[in-house]
C-alpha cells in the first residue's frame, strides 16, 4: 500500500468543525457512537456469513472491547467485526457524513430482511471521538482474503495520514489519545457508568478492560484471573415474546433498569411489527405519595442503543409518570440521535402507545376487577391527567374510571348515578378530606347516602373537566349542599310557626355573632344530634381555589365566602336557644352558646384560624367553668 496524505472531504452540506464541537448535546456520547460502530461491524459480518458471502467459523465469539490506559492516556475501542479495506477507509472515514451503514443496507436489502439491526445511519458517529481526543488512530483489517491492514491517523483537523498497518487480526481498533480537558473519561467508574447508560442492551457483548491494572494484593490477582463478564445484556426482555416472559422476569428487569425495589403494579409489553416496528415495556409504578417525583422515566432505544430519557414527541405527556423502555428502530432521529425530527410517523407511534395503555386498563377492569380496584389509588393520577390532556384517551377509558365511595367500595360514575338517582338525580356528592368532613360523611351514612372520595389535587380539575364532557352531571362537595334525603319532612309545623322559628333563630345568631350579613338556613334535619352545619356553595369554593392557584392574595375580596350556617331546629340545643331568647339574665349565656355552636360547625367545615381557635378554647373553658359552678359540689 502506498503511503498517503490528504484532506478529509465533507460529504453533503455538513461542516467538520460543528461535528467536533457542537453536534452532540452530551460529551460522553462518543462512547455510545464508537461502541455502536463496533457492533455494526459485527452485525455486517454476521449478515454476510448468513448469505454465504463471508466464511467465518460458526463458533466465533464476537465482542467489542473498551480498553483504557491511564498511563498512556489512551482509550481504545476494539471489535472483531467486518473490518475495512483502504478503499473503504477512504470512502467511510475520509468523507464526513457518508454512511457506510446506509450503503451496506442498500447493497444487501434484497438478500436479507434483518437490515434494521444496523445501528449507524449518518456517517458522523466516528467523528464524535474528536470531542475528547487530540489524536485518533484507526487500525483495521478487512474480512476479505488478501486484504491489507490499514492505519489511519488524524489530529483533529481536516488533514489525515494513511499507511499500512501491522495488524494481523480481522476487525478494527480505534485509539483515542485523550485531551487534557477530557481525562475524566479514563476513569474506570466513569466509563462503566457511561457504558451501562448507553450500551446496556446492545446485541454484542461489550467488555471494559484496564490496560495497565495496578494489582496490589492476592485478592486483586484472583479477581483478574476470573472470566471477564460483559457489561451488557445482549437479549433484553423487551425483545422476547410476551408469552415467553414470566412475572418474575418483568419485576427483575424493572428493578435492574430503574433501581426501584418496589414491585410495579402492572406492565404493558409492546410488541408491534406492523405498521411500524416497536417493542418495549411500560410499567405502572407504585407511588409512595401522589405525583411523587412528578415524572417517571421512559428510556428510548434505537436498535438497542440508548437514545434519551422521556422523549415527549413519542411518549404522550400524561404517560411521563410511567417507567419503561421503548425500542423503535424506525424513529426518525436527527444526526445526534438525541432528538426526534418532526414526523407523522412519530405521532402514529405515540397514538399507538396511548391505545395500548387504554386497552390494558380495559382488560384489567373487565378480567381482574379486584386487582384493578386495588391499583386505583396509585394509577388514578395517570388516568385523570390523561383524560384532561387527550380527548381520545378519555373516550377510550371513561367507562372504566372508578371512584372510591364513603362505603369503601369502588364504582363507576354510571353506577353511582344509578344507585342514587332517586335521592339526588344527576348530582354527585363528593368528599375531599375524610377527616375534616367526617361529620358530613356520618350524616350521609346515617341516612343511607353515599359520596365519592376525591382527595387529590388533580380531582378539582378533573371534576370540572367531567362537567364539561357530561353536561347533565353536577358535582357538589358534601358540605356545599343539603340532599333532600337529609331533611325530615314528617310532622311539619304550620307555615306561620315555621316562619317565626326561622326568623327568631336568624335574629338570635346574627346578634350573638355580630354579623348581619351571615346567611342562615333553618332546617329540620333527620340527624337530631347535629346542632349546626356550615355550607359553602360549590361555585364560591371553586372560584376561591382557582384564585389561590393563580396567586391572588386578595381572594376574599375578589370572591367573598358564600357560607351558610344551617341550624337544625330538630336539635335539643337549638330548641334550648329558642327558650333562652326572652330571658334577660341569660343574654350572655345565649351569646356564648351561639358562638360555640358556630365554631363547632365551622370546625367540621375547615380548620379555624389561629385567633378564632384561641377564642374557641377560652370560651370552652368558660362554659365548662360555669357548668361546674351551677352544680351543687
Amino acid at each position: 500500500m502506498v503511503h498517503e496524505n490528504g484532506n478529509i472531504s465533507v460529504h453533503s452540506e455538513n461542516i467538520f468543525p460543528i461535528i467536533k464541537k457542537w453536534l452532540y448535546s452530551d460529551k460522553d456520547i462518543f462512547v455510545r457512537e464508537l461502541v455502536s460502530n463496533g457492533c455494526d461491524a459485527i452485525s455486517k459480518l454476521k449478515r454476510l456469513c448468513s448469505i454465504g458471502e463471508a466464511d467465518i467459523p460458526e463458533d466465533t465469539k464476537y465482542y467489542v472491547k473498551v480498553v483504557f490506559n491511564k498511563q498512556n492516556k489512551t482509550l481504545k475501542f476494539i471489535d472483531n467485526g467486518i473490518g475495512m479495506t483502504a478503499q473503504e477507509v477512504k470512502k467511510y472515514i475520509n468523507q464526513v457524513a457518508f454512511s457506510g451503514a446506509e450503503e451496506f443496507l442498500a447493497k444487501y436489502k434484497d438478500k436479507t430482511d434483518e437490515g434494521s439491526q444496523i445501528i449507524g445511519h449518518f456517517g458522523l458517529g466516528f467523528y464524535s471521538a474528536f470531542m475528547v481526543a487530540d489524536r485518533v488512530e484507526i487500525d483495521t483489517l478487512s474480512y476479505q482474503k488478501e486484504a491489507e491492514a490499514v492505519k489511519w491517523v488524524c489530529s483533529g483537523g481536516t488533514e489525515y495520514e494513511m499507511d499500512t498497518s501491522e495488524r494481523t487480526e480481522r476487525g478494527t481498533t480505534i485509539t483515542l489519545y485523550i485531551a487534557k480537558d477530557s481525562e475524566e473519561f479514563l476513569d474506570e467508574f466513569k466509563l462503566r457508568e457511561i457504558l451501562v447508560k448507553y450500551c446496556a442492551f446492545l446485541p454484542v457483548e461489550i467488555y471494559l478492560e484496564n490496560a495497565n491494572p495496578d494489582r496490589k494484593d492476592k485478592q486483586d490477582e484472583e479477581k483478574a484471573a476470573e472470566e471477564p463478564k460483559p457489561i451488557n445484556d445482549t437479549n433484553p426482555l423487551w425483545l422476547k415474546k410476551p408469552t415467553d416472559c414470566e412475572d418474575k422476569e418483568y419485576k427483575e428487569f424493572y428493578r435492574k433498569v430503574f433501581h426501584d425495589f418496589n414491585d410495579p403494579l402492572f406492565w404493558i409489553h409492546l410488541n408491534v411489527d406492523y405498521p411500524f416496528n416497536l417493542k418495549g415495556i411500560l410499567y405502572f409504578p407504585k407511588l409512595k405519595h401522589e405525583f411523587e417525583g412528578t415524572e417517571g422515566k421512559i428510556k428510548l432505544y434505537n436498535n438497542q442503543v440508548f437514545v434519551a430519557d422521556n422523549i415527549k414527541e413519542v411518549i404522550p405527556e400524561f404517560l411521563m409518570l410511567l417507567k419503561g423502555v421503548l425500542d423503535c428502530p424506525d424513529l426518525p432521529l436527527n444526526v445526534s440521535r438525541s432528538f426526534l425530527q418532526n414526523d407523522g410517523y412519530v405521532r402514529k407511534v405515540s397514538n399507538h402507545i396511548t391505545k395500548k395503555v387504554a386497552d390494558k386498563l380495559r382488560e384489567l377492569y373487565n378480567t381482574e376487577r379486584e386487582n384493578y380496584n386495588r391499583y386505583w389509588d396509585d394509577i388514578h393520577p395517570f388516568i385523570k391527567y390523561g383524560c384532561m390532556r387527550d380527548d381520545k384517551f378519555y373516550e377510550k377509558v371513561k367507562d372504566f374510571i372508578i371512584y372510591k365511595t364513603t362505603n369503601n367500595e369502588y364504582i363507576t360514575l354510571k353506577e353511582y348515578l344509578e344507585r342514587n338517582e332517586s335521592k339526588h338525580k344527576n348530582k354527585v356528592f363528593y368528599v375531599s378530606n375524610e377527616k375534616q368532613q367526617a361529620q358530613y360523611i356520618s350524616l350521609f351514612k346515617e341516612q343511607g347516602l353515599e359520596a365519592i372520595i376525591l382527595p387529590s389535587p388533580i380531582d378539582s380539575h378533573f371534576i370540572q373537566f367531567l362537567e364539561m364532557q357530561e353536561k347533565d352531571i353536577k358535582f357538589n362537595r358534601i358540605d356545599s349542599d343539603l340532599s333532600e334525603s337529609l331533611k325530615n319532612t314528617e310532622n311539619k309545623e304550620n307555615e306561620a310557626a315555621d316562619k317565626e322559628t326561622k326568623e327568631s333563630l336568624e335574629k338570635i345568631f346574627k346578634e350573638a355573632l355580630n354579623n348581619e350579613k351571615l346567611k342562615i338556613q333553618v332546617e329540620n334535619l333527620k340527624a337530631a344530634g347535629i346542632s349546626a352545619m356550615i355550607l359553602l356553595s360549590e361555585q364560591s369554593r371553586r372560584l376561591q381555589e382557582m384564585s389561590m392557584m393563580m396567586g391572588h392574595l386578595d381572594m376574599k375580596n375578589m370572591f367573598p365566602d358564600e357560607q351558610t350556617l344551617v341550624l337544625n331546629k330538630n336539635n335539643h340545643l337549638i330548641k334550648m336557644i329558642l327558650k333562652l331568647k326572652d330571658k334577660q339574665d341569660k343574654k350572655e349565656d345565649l351569646k356564648l352558646i351561639c358562638e360555640q355552636v358556630y365554631d363547632l360547625a365551622m370546625m367540621s367545615h375547615k380548620q379555624l384560624e389561629s385567633e378564632a381557635m384561641t377564642k374557641f378554647i377560652e370560651r370552652s373553658n368558660l362554659i365548662l367553668t360555669r357548668l361546674v359552678e351551677t352544680e351543687d359540689l
